[in-house]
């Protein structure tokens, strides 16, 4: 059944597509930041993991030596990163924000050659007749493995950190790495490890984006999601099942408002087009202030350099 020209079904499965590159990087993010380091590279990162993943899937012919490139051409750009905060000890926000300037020129630079050209083809999981069920087969058995990949990471982030010895060391470090470090644990090692982790789930919603999303290559193709990934990490309060609440519902206007154009609507497509932007400030917003402060956990030692010496 339609409304207005909207099929309910095929928008949510939809919006399950849409949420996935920034589902990955917030992810990632949130476990950098846990780590108490903040990284404002991920649009670069994610820039950098779409480019490298649409010529290793191009190249080769494989989709998943596409993603596999992806990641590790992310996480290449990550350990940049990790070297000049962790190691030379520079300004995180500046060092981020300087990394996402590098990754956009360098993959405009290395995408040249690429554009208009196809990648090899992203298949469904096959469900068999699962997916021929009505509304719960299109919503939840017809999507290529990223979409269930997605969910199976936020499910194993959200139980090392709460369950296992590594996630514990991961968030003391988070919290204050001078106790952590007396206790014997190398911070810098751990840092340098999240990063690297954080950069891989980027290189992956990005190599989804060029791959599956918009299956080809064009400059800027992030769009700003590395960004949005940012806020989502802020908007779930540096908890992981709330990072996939937040993606569903950025992925979910994202969606609506371009069946809304393609329905016909007429609230003008400038209006549609900056929804999703403006709904996510909206939220920050009210979760930055007020009420919405308390809920908030950032790890105590977010942003901040350590030193063995100190």
């Amino acid at each position: 059944m339609d409304f207005g020209g909207i099929n309910p079904a095929v928008l949510v499965a939809s919006l399950m597509v849409a949420s996935v590159p920034i589902m990955l990087a917030a992810i990632g993010e949130l476990v950098v930041e846990k780590a108490g380091v903040l990284n404002l590279g991920v649009e670069g990162m994610m820039i950098m993991g779409a480019i490298c993943g649409f010529i290793a899937a191009v190249e080769t012919g494989s989709p998943f030596l596409g993603f596999v490139g992806g990641a590790l051409g992310a996480m290449a750009l990550s350990l940049v990163f990790a070297v000049l905060t962790q190691v030379l000890q520079a300004n995180q926000v500046a060092t981020g924000l300087a990394l996402t300037l590098f990754g956009l020129g360098l993959s405009s630079l290395m995408g040249q050659g690429y554009v208009g050209i196809k990648p090899p083809s992203t298949g469904v999981v096959p469900f068999g007749p699962l997916a021929d069920l009505p509304v719960v087969g299109r919503i939840l058995f017809d999507h290529d493995p990223m979409v269930y990949l997605s969910i199976v990471v936020i499910a194993i982030v959200w139980a090392v950190l709460k369950f296992s010895r590594m996630g514990l060391i991961l968030r003391a470090v988070g919290e204050n790495h001078d106790a952590a470090h007396a206790l014997g644990y190398k911070v810098t090692r751990i840092r340098i490890l999240a990063i690297m982790f954080g950069g891989a789930m980027a290189g992956l919603g990005g190599a989804y984006l060029s791959l599956v999303r918009v299956p080809q290559w064009t400059d800027g193709i992030t769009a700003g999601a590395g960004w949005i990934a940012l806020a989502i990490v802020v908007f779930a309060s540096w908890k992981p099942w709330r990072v996939l609440i937040g993606a569903y519902l950025f992925g979910g206007i994202s969606v609506l408002q371009l069946n809304l154009q393609a329905a016909g609507t007429r609230i003008p497509v400038e209006y549609l087009s900056m929804s999703p932007y403006l709904i996510t400030i909206f939220v920050l917003v009210i979760m930055s202030s007020g009420k919405g402060r308390s809920t908030m956990n950032a790890p105590a030692a977010l942003g901040q350099n350590f030193h063995a010496s100190r």
